[in-house]
């Protein structure tokens, strides 16, 4: 990652009057996509994608023809109108500086040659597996004929 070190300033925005007030703005990582390894096991293919902050149900698989399309999208939500409970009007927070809100990841991927039937993925700690079994070749079988 670049721009890590804190006390660096670049590229000040003159028109944002808080830039100074909180310093430089930490770099951010390009939109819409994310780190991905896959490597060939032999049979199969593992697909290892990075999506920390995410939980599992905010990430979607889907598999059309020879193509995986794999999206998330994660918002933080400010919960705005009356409390059911004590009939009072939430206000939303009164932030100074948001730089946290709504990421949207989405990536494609090629499968041809891959047994798209037998795909199976896990979300563990941020990361999610994705195991690709390969199709087998169609192997002709042979069979005896009777002489009559």
């Amino acid at each position: 990652m670049f721009g890590i070190a804190p006390f660096e300033r670049r590229n000040p925005d003159f028109f944002d009057p808080f830039d100074d007030f909180f310093g430089r703005r930490p770099a951010l990582p390009t939109f819409g996509s994310f780190k991905t390894d896959v490597r060939d096991e032999g049979d199969k293919y593992i697909l290892e994608a990075e999506l920390p902050g995410f939980e599992k149900n905010e990430i979607k698989l889907d598999v059309l023809g020879d193509m995986l399309t794999l999206s998330a999208e994660h918002c933080t939500e400010t919960k705005e109108g009356a409390d059911k409970e004590n009939k009072e009007e939430a206000k939303p927070p009164r932030y100074i500086r948001r730089e946290r809100s709504c990421c949207s990841l989405k990536r494609s991927f090629d499968l041809t040659g891959v047994d798209t039937d037998k795909i199976s993925a896990e979300y563990k700690n941020g990361i999610l597996y994705m195991e690709l079994p390969k199709k087998q070749p169609d192997v002709p079988q042979t069979r005896r004929l009777e002489i009559r």
